[in-house]
């Protein structure tokens, strides 16, 4: 679906990104990760057709966006971080309008509106005056003019930032609910929302390409960083040092203490490159040792660590 090669844009002197290549399949939802300068927007507007690469190449549906920028356009749906609103319209005359402005007949738009209202959850709200609407239905707004021409890929400019948690929440619905019937491309600096939407993570760091796969896949690349919690019955302290014993552990440690015929919690970070077999081998070491194993699970929250050793590597290699 989405094709890119040695993709490099530079400011006069200043690169913007370099040399990234990566491809997304149709349907897929993938997101842009990195800090704030790390090239997210520039990707997305060189992408869109809204900027030409200094070299390499971009094909949506196998067609150039240099080569064919119309027919490209034709085939996207952009909202930018800030919605290109116009705030003293209906919400529906500015879909019907932009319907139009895109190639869509006036038949077209009166047939194809009602689903998109309802998909953005703006069906009650046609008749508002756009500037009368909340930030988080403004940018439902801004997600319908990127859909109502029914396009082949949705990109997305930090469609979370400035909203709520509720807001949040509901928004990444919105998003998720995209997918399959459109290829969406998300950009974030917002951890959570990556991690709950997107299939596929393109992490930046300095405008080069740190890592992507799904999250699993590059915690299994790197080899460090996954790490899992398990509750444990006996002498925590001797059970951390079997633990920590094992080839495949890098650290264990006592995340909660247990009161008396409870349980603690130790967090145990793996070393190797196959958590599947180095989890079991902790339980199986925990048991046989006499231990008692009530609950096991993966840690949650590890995105945000695994991306700054990422990005801080790549900066420190620049």
């Amino acid at each position: 679906m989405i094709e890119v090669d040695g993709l490099t844009k530079y400011y006069g002197d200043i690169r913007a990104i370099s040399d990234l290549s990566f491809s997304i399949e149709r349907g897929q939802i993938a997101g842009f990760l990195g800090l704030n300068g790390a090239g997210k927007s520039t990707a997305l507007k060189v992408l869109a057709g809204f900027l030409l690469p200094t070299s390499g190449t971009v094909r949506v549906d196998g067609v150039d966006v240099v080569a064919a920028p119309d027919k490209v356009r034709r085939r996207i749906g952009y909202l930018p971080e800030e919605p290109p609103l116009y705030k003293e319209m209906t919400v529906s005359a500015f879909l019907t309008w932009l319907g139009k402005l895109r190639g869509m007949s006036g038949s077209e738009v009166v047939a194809r509106l009602p689903s998109v209202l309802e998909r953005t959850g703006l069906s009650q709200h046609g008749d508002r005056v756009i500037g009368t609407l909340s930030l988080g239905y403004r940018k439902r707004v801004g997600i319908a003019q990127a859909i109502i021409h029914d396009p082949t890929l949705v990109i997305l400019d930090e469609p979370v930032s400035g909203l709520d948690p509720l807001q949040r929440v509901e928004m990444r619905k919105l998003v998720r609910g995209l997918g399959g019937d459109h290829t969406v491309l998300i950009s974030s600096h917002n951890l959570l929302e990556v991690e709950e939407t997107c299939d596929l993570l393109l992490m930046l760091g300095d405008g080069q390409l740190v890592a992507q796969g799904s999250e699993d896949e590059i915690h299994a690349r790197i080899g460090t960083g996954a790490s899992f919690e398990i509750d444990v019955r006996g002498d925590v302290t001797a059970a951390v040092t079997a633990l920590t014993a094992l080839p495949g552990i890098a650290e264990a440690k006592v995340t909660r203490a247990g009161g008396e015929g409870a349980p603690s919690e130790v967090t145990v970070h793996l070393a190797g490159d196959d958590p599947a077999t180095e989890i079991e081998s902790a339980v199986s070491a925990l048991v046989g040792g006499g231990f008692g194993v009530s609950r096991v699970e993966t840690a949650t929250g590890e995105l945000e660590d695994l991306f700054l050793k990422l990005a801080g590597t790549q900066e420190g290699e620049a």
